[in-house]
């Protein structure tokens, strides 16, 4: 089995610990946290936590996913050398240290309170020598079969993408969800169109599966909605997704 030490236990974190321990290829020893990580938390993942350096194992790999700004800092204070050290973020480039340097990046929304299905996330690797992707790929596969060898610049553009598909979306959810809630409407209404939506590109793509009134030339309503926004922050969103809209498919507005 391959001997792990997580470091960092946010959202990636904590999601990686139990993939790792359902995982039959990896032997999770051990977890690095600089703050205090709850008792249920510590019971739920059940290995070792700590939150000093000085304590750190001895592993095969070392996953470091922690915030993009304090990474490098991070690996610095990993006292053995020759490791494997992998990084889970979607932007960062390959680091350049003296460890064998890697990227071990699940891409998935996490968030410790939505339980997932580790075995439908992709896993994007990268490494700077062959015997480490290979180590990794053993690693990711016992934990999803969708594992792809990945370089900087695209996950760096997939990264860019997830943000659009995921981050940005989500919001356009909260603003949703903020114009139900001012007139009294249950979000939950729009539960079985938001699931209609998401499934309708695994069949079409998503230019194929775009409606609404931008794509219809449908100015009448363009209009009333705006007036409707005229009162909220959300009026220059709505309209730059609109003219996006109609750009892209050639309407004309």
């Amino acid at each position: 089995m391959i001997k792990t030490v997580i470091i960092g236990f946010g959202n990636v974190g904590f999601h990686l610990a139990k993939a790792c321990k359902l995982a039959n290829e990896i032997d999770l020893l051990q977890i690095y946290n600089r703050s205090e990580v709850e008792a249920n938390e510590q019971k739920e993942i059940g290995v070792e936590f700590i939150s000093n350096f000085k304590l750190l194992k001895k592993a095969d790999v070392y996953i470091v996913s922690v915030k993009d700004d304090v990474v490098a800092n991070v690996v610095q204070q990993i006292p053995f050398a020759n490791k494997i050290v992998a990084h889970t973020s979607g932007s960062l480039q390959l680091l350049n240290t003296k460890q064998n340097d890697a990227v071990f990046y699940p891409l998935q929304t996490f968030s410790k309170n939505k339980q997932l299905n580790y075995k439908t996330i992709p896993i994007c690797l990268e490494a700077n020598q062959k015997k480490t992707f290979t180590t990794l790929e053993k690693m990711a596969k016992s934990i999803s079969p969708n594992v792809y060898s990945i370089s900087t610049e695209q996950r760096q553009e997939l990264h860019l993408s997830a943000v659009f598909v995921c981050n940005f979306v989500n919001h356009l959810y909260v603003i949703g969800e903020e114009i139900c809630k001012q007139h009294q409407i249950p979000f939950e209404i729009l539960e079985a169109l938001i699931e209609e939506t998401a499934n309708k590109i695994k069949t079409l793509s998503p230019v194929e599966a775009q409606t609404g009134p931008a794509l219809r030339h449908d100015q009448k309503t363009i209009t009333r909605h705006l007036t409707q926004l005229e009162k909220t922050n959300f009026k220059d969103i709505y309209q730059q997704l609109t003219n996006s809209i109609a750009k892209k498919h050639g309407t004309k507005l």
